[in-house]
């Protein structure tokens, strides 16, 4: 009696447990993190009282901006700010007394539609997108497609995160949507 009241507890607990919200691994895509640069972003860069510095900026595919005077400043992981600290310190090295900088994202990264959707590819990032907005950019879902869930591939830390998302789910810049096929 003892090990089948223990057996059914057991049993209850698992299917209690099954019933939890699942996490489902994209606890990660919902935090609220500064934006960092990467590859791909375009940057407006203005140094005060210096035209001839002041410009758009490409983050090159080594993750670096190359502006004249000071050459290459790497930008792949740090925000805005961070950089506007880092070209302020390479042009008060010797070639600006008291340099003012601002920097301001231009335009975003692209980000990546794979899998059944009409056209997949890489498409231009609009602030405030959604999984299921980023597939209609892409040409909306092919008549396989399981509409509901997607997989999203973010990095995070330098690393790749991916995990199964619904399709209300926010989209950043780089990221990769993968639309699955549905069972039946």
């Amino acid at each position: 009696m003892k090990h089948w009241l223990t057996a059914l507890c057991l049993a209850m607990t698992i299917v209690v447990s099954g019933c939890a919200p699942r996490q489902n691994g994209y606890a990660d895509f919902n935090a609220d993190v500064p934006y960092t640069l990467a590859s791909g972003d375009r940057l407006r860069v203005i140094v005060f009282g210096q035209d001839g510095l002041s410009n758009s900026y490409a983050v090159n595919a080594t993750g670096r901006i190359s502006m004249p005077l000071i050459g290459a400043v790497t930008a792949q992981g740090l925000t805005t700010t961070a950089l506007e600290r880092s070209v302020e310190e390479k042009l008060r090295a010797g070639f600006i007394r008291e340099p003012k900088v601002s920097i301001e994202i231009d335009a975003y990264r692209p980000f990546f539609v794979l899998g059944e959707v009409t056209t997949a590819g890489q498409y231009p990032y609009i602030n405030g997108m959604t999984a299921e907005t980023a597939i209609a950019v892409a040409g909306g879902f092919s008549p396989r497609a399981n509409k509901y869930e997607v997989d999203l591939t973010r990095v995070i830390d330098g690393h790749p995160i991916t995990a199964s998302v619904p399709v209300a789910q926010p989209v950043k810049p780089g990221d990769t949507i993968f639309v699955r096929e549905r069972f039946f």
